[in-house]
């Protein structure tokens, strides 16, 4: 059986940049406090737990005045820093520097809007950590919207300013853009801007070559990974015989009936350690 690791998986830029700023404080001191899970994958979460990363939640901040707190790569919005710079709390700021720059693009727009009473449309999955960052930006007053097809929150007649959390679909984006435009009265003000990470945009016509050339596709993701279920779901379509994995103990046997080469892939929240190990327990099956 041909085994192949897909050479363009694993994690992004930004992943990368946050656990190395992590990986450092602990061999410094040991210990740091992480303000929700440093990646949605929970097999590197438990990793880097071992080693002396506790994660937190923002009530139980509050009580970690003069402690070190990393913020990771989705960012975090106006409040946070408020709060540790109330409790003495020493920050290690990992947010990612695509996601920086679009936090202040939101920003500048959310000041133009509230002089002309328009509105900030932001695309994105509610309650997702770097919508919360982006949403932030603007007081907590943007208009989140999760699919193309539902904008009927939307004053078309207002001046409207539309962002994308940065791992989502363009496909979508481009179709939500569309169908904002179809609704929009003659001399509409209404700007889309494109925010969405080449690093995950790019990935996809890549992928979609590599999901091609193998007769089975595991694609390895955390469960609550937003990229991981966008690519993944993009893989399907272009390999119908693609199944999501968290690790090598939700590899089925049943899945590699007749395939000559299995490919192995993951999102930009996936360790490539954690690819390798599915591929050690292919060889194992085969």
């Amino acid at each position: 059986m041909d085994i192949r690791i897909d050479d363009n998986a694993g994690y992004c830029f930004g992943v990368v940049k946050a656990i190395g700023a992590a990986e450092e404080e602990l061999r410094r001191d040991g210990s740091l406090y992480c303000l929700g899970d440093i990646v949605h994958n929970s097999a590197e979460v438990e990793r880097l737990s071992q080693k002396g990363l506790h994660v937190i939640d923002h009530d139980t901040m509050r009580h970690l005045g003069g402690k070190k707190v990393l913020i990771r790569a989705h960012g975090e919005p106006p409040s946070t820093y408020r709060t540790a710079d109330e409790l003495g709390i020493h920050l290690v700021d990992a947010t990612c520097p695509i996601v920086l720059a679009l936090q202040s693009r939101i920003k500048r727009g959310y000041e133009e809007m509230k002089e002309c009473g328009g509105q900030v449309v932001i695309f994105g999955r509610p309650g997702h950590a770097e919508v919360i960052g982006l949403n932030g930006q603007t007081d907590g007053t943007a208009i989140i919207v999760s699919n193309p097809d539902e904008i009927d929150a939307i004053d078309f007649c207002r001046p409207i300013r539309l962002y994308s959390q940065t791992t989502k679909s363009r496909e979508d984006y481009m179709r939500l853009t569309a169908n904002i435009q179809k609704r929009l009265p003659a001399g509409a003000d209404f700007t889309a801007y494109d925010t969405i990470c080449n690093s995950v945009a790019g990935r996809t016509k890549a992928l979609a070559a590599f999901a091609r050339e193998v007769d089975v596709l595991l694609f390895v993701a955390g469960a609550n990974s937003s990229n991981g279920h966008y690519l993944y779901e993009y893989c399907r379509s272009v390999q119908p015989r693609t199944y999501l994995v968290g690790g090598a103990d939700d590899v089925r046997r049943e899945w590699l009936q007749g395939a000559a080469s299995i490919g192995i892939s993951g999102a930009t929240s996936t360790p490539r350690w954690l690819m390798e190990e599915v591929a050690v327990q292919l060889r194992v099956m085969s």
